[in-house]
This record gives structure tokens, sequence and C-alpha cells, in this order.
């Protein structure tokens, strides 16, 4: 099969592309209606309005208040306001979060653990999912707050936020998720989850890049990071990025629509048709839940195989995938999420990512399932002869 005349995009799980409804709803308030939300004119006040419609449409969505909704400039900032403004305003020292979390919730964990506070990293088991054992056992009375993603998103692995909201609350612990895989793809209700703080980014949802929020559940003592003009309920000071806020609210609404319409089933379809004709190539292993598992991610692992070195192959075909976190692409360390779930150092580093999006087709999966059995066949000439079993 000749080359694609178009670009193949299987890299949704680092960013999506923001849809042509969401564009135009956008648009109006770069140039039009530009007003300063904090202003008391009319183009001001139109630039509120439009927050707020926003945070409304956001609200509905997980079923909260929309009063706790704070905008940020996505789930990097979301987490650290979570983690840093719980860890300020308690008087605990003790945190817990799993060993695969994002680099986001990681490093602010370390660097609370700098500053002085004790951070537990829970075990996850093979297929990426927490140890809701080792989490009751770690939580004591110092413990301030749980964080434990949505949705991973190296692996695609969906944790039972339910029971660790559950085992929280009985705890009287506050939990965070950070769902910026999760969110507007998989159904969220704060409060049947029991979920107090949680974390999600616009560019995940075919949103623009630079917006995200942070909900708080209503009555929970958080600090600010930033300080300044007091925005956002003075947890979140600078001017409000209206455009982005008006266009994370507008793909929310999309995406709700996917939901009720149940269209993830047809990208759950290509991703099993993926993940099956993939596992055929001899040493093949898929990485995380297969049942437990977002509807649209494949991880795989290869034997005797460098991960970069196929992904510029197929880059060279026209397609876009990943090795696993876009966020730590230019790192030459193995993957810490697939060290956790019992990778060799070998076979993290010869892993691929493909991360389907509600544009993609069987006419992409046939060429792609294609490319990739010819580049691991390529590579495995050029670096050894060893027989796979």
């Amino acid at each position: 099969m000749k080359r694609m005349m178009k670009i193949i995009y299987f890299d949704n799980a680092a960013t999506t592309q923001v849809d042509g409804e969401v564009a135009r709803a956008m648009s109006q308030f770069f140039s039009e209606k530009y007003g300063n939300p904090s202003s008391l004119h009319s183009l001001g006040r139109e630039s509120r309005e439009a927050i707020e419609n926003s945070r409304k449409k956001i609200a509905e969505f997980l079923n909260c208040g929309p009063e706790e909704i704070i905008f940020t400039s996505g789930g990097t900032e979301s987490n650290n306001l979570a983690i840093k403004g719980i860890a300020l305003a308690s008087n605990k020292k003790h945190i817990i979060t799993s060993k695969i979390e994002h680099p986001a919730v990681l490093e602010t964990c370390r660097e609370l653990e700098r500053r002085g506070d004790k951070v537990d990293y829970i075990s996850v088991d093979k297929e990426g999912i927490v140890s809701l054992e080792e989490l009751k056992k770690k939580i004591n009375s110092e413990t301030m707050l749980v964080s434990v993603m949505h949705v991973n998103n190296e692996i695609g692995t969906i944790q039972p936020i339910e029971e660790i909201g559950k085992i929280c609350k009985e705890k009287k612990v506050l939990f965070h998720t950070d769902a910026v895989q999760g969110f507007g793809k998989i159904k969220i209700d704060v409060k049947k989850m029991n979920i107090d703080l949680l974390s999600a980014s616009g560019h995940k949802i075919n949103a623009p890049k630079g917006i995200g929020f942070l909900y708080v559940r209503k009555g929970i003592k958080i600090k600010p990071v930033l300080n300044g003009g007091g925005q956002e309920k003075g947890l979140r000071s600078g001017t409000e990025n209206v455009p982005g806020i008006v266009a994370f609210g507008k793909a929310c609404e999309i995406a709700g629509k996917r939901i009720k319409n149940k269209e993830e089933a047809k990208i759950e379809k290509l991703r099993d048709r993926l993940i099956s004709e993939i596992l055929k190539i001899p040493g093949t292993r898929l990485n995380g839940s297969r049942e437990k598992r977002i509807f649209n991610n494949v991880n795989v692992s290869f034997e005797n195989i460098e991960g970069e070195a196929l992904l510029l192959l197929l880059d060279k075909e026209g397609i876009c995938a990943s090795t696993g976190s876009a966020c730590s692409s230019h790192s030459l360390e193995p993957s810490h999420v697939l060290k956790a779930i019992g990778l060799s150092d070998l076979q993290a580093h010869g892993s691929l990512r493909l991360t389907l999006g509600f544009n993609n087709n069987e006419k992409e999966i046939d060429y792609t399932l294609e490319k990739i059995k010819e580049a691991v066949e390529k590579l495995r000439k050029i670096s050894q002869n060893i027989k796979i079993n």
C-alpha cells in the first residue's frame, strides 16, 4: 500500500485538533468581543457573561455548581493548584499518590517532599490498577490528600475512582484526581464518585492549548499558588483567557453529546482491531488493562525494537504516534509507568502508543497496521537475528 496523502494522526492523548465548531465559537472573542471580563463596560460584561456560560456548561457535565469551577491554563497548573493549594492550607503533612501519575503530579509531590512533607507512592498491578488495600493502609491521621489519576496518559488504564473516593470519604481525607485524559470521554459525576478536586485540560477534548480548570468542592480550604488581581475567587489571579474558556465550554458541550450518543463505540471497535492485529506480530505485548481501558488507547511493546526508531519510520509514512507521554518525550529514561507495571528497561524502550480520535477510520487502521508490520520487520533485521518465540 502506498503512502497515504494526508497525515494519519494517532497521538490524541498528547493533543487533539481543535473542533471546527469550537474554533468558530471562540474566534469572535479575539476580534469583536475582546473586552477584559473585569471591566464594567459593555464589552467587559459581554466577556464576563461568556465565561460564566462556559462555567455552567462544565459544571453541568460534572454535576457540580458553577462556583466550584476555577479556570486555569491547563492540567499542569490545575494539578499544582490542587496539591500545593491543599498543602498550603492544611496543618497536616502527608500526601498519597500513585507511582504512575503524570509528571505534573509526581514533580509537584517531590517539590513538597523537599519542603518537608511526606509523600507515599502506592503500587499498581501489572495492568496499572492501583492497590486499594495499600491505599487503605497508607492513610493515617496526618494524611491531607490522596491524588490518583482517572485515566493513565500512557497505557490508558482507568482507575477505580469511585472506590477510591469512597475510601477517602470514610477516612475523612480529601481526594484529588487528575482527569486530564478522562474528562470529556468518560462520564464523571463528582458527587457520586466523592471527588473533592479534579483537574482537566481543554486541548485533550478538541479545545485549544492553554486552557484548563480545577474543580474544587464547595467548602474546601485551598490557598492560591499565584497572587495578583484576585480573579477566579482569588484562587487563580490573572486576566481570564476568554477565547479559551469559551472554546472549552463549547468542546464540553460537544463531548457531552458524543457520550450521550455513545460515539466512543466506533472508536473502541477500531482500537480493538488495532490491538488484536498488532498482537499477532511475534514478540509483542499489550501494556495496561484490556478491559479497564479508555476507548481510544493502544500501548504495545515489541521485543528487540527501539520505540523511537519505530516512531521515526512510521512518521516517514505519514503516521503520527508516540512512545509515551508527550511531556517526557525528550527524556532518555524508560517510562516510569511501564516500569511500574513490571516491564524491563529494554521492554519499556520498545513501546508504541497509538491514541485514536473521532475522525479516524478503517482505511487508516489498515494502512497503519501494514506499516507497523513492515517497520518492525525492518528494524529487527537491522538490529539482530534473534528468534522470537
